[in-house]
């Protein structure tokens, strides 16, 4: 990349992270009250987006090969068990990513 090419990288990456830290703050202020479909959005999304990625996680298990998915059902279940524990998204996220992690690197 030449000298402006790189410029013009970093600027770009720069105000595309200021818009969107920025844009929130600017649309919604702290003294209006928000709307009711970003209300909505702010409760379906998560669970939205944790249920798209339990299907990616899985699309590609063979339960008649390999460790027949295991691994992926011990973590499931820890997920599960953690969320319903302490009601904590990234705990529970994180607790079964190592577990999996663990469970495929030593034991599977």
């Amino acid at each position: 990349m030449t000298l402006t090419q790189q410029i013009i990288t970093i600027a770009a990456v720069v105000l595309g992270t200021m818009m969107t830290r920025f844009l929130p703050f600017i649309l919604f202020p702290a003294g209006k009250p928000t709307p009711k479909y970003i209300q909505y959005l702010g409760k379906v999304l998560p669970g939205a987006v944790f249920g798209l990625l339990v299907i990616y996680c899985l699309k590609s298990i063979s339960i008649f090969s390999g460790s027949h998915g295991i691994p992926e059902a011990i973590a499931i279940a820890l997920v599960i068990a953690l969320h319903l524990w302490k009601r904590q998204m990234l705990l529970s996220i994180a607790g079964g990513t190592i577990c999996y992690m663990l469970l495929v690197q030593f034991l599977f």
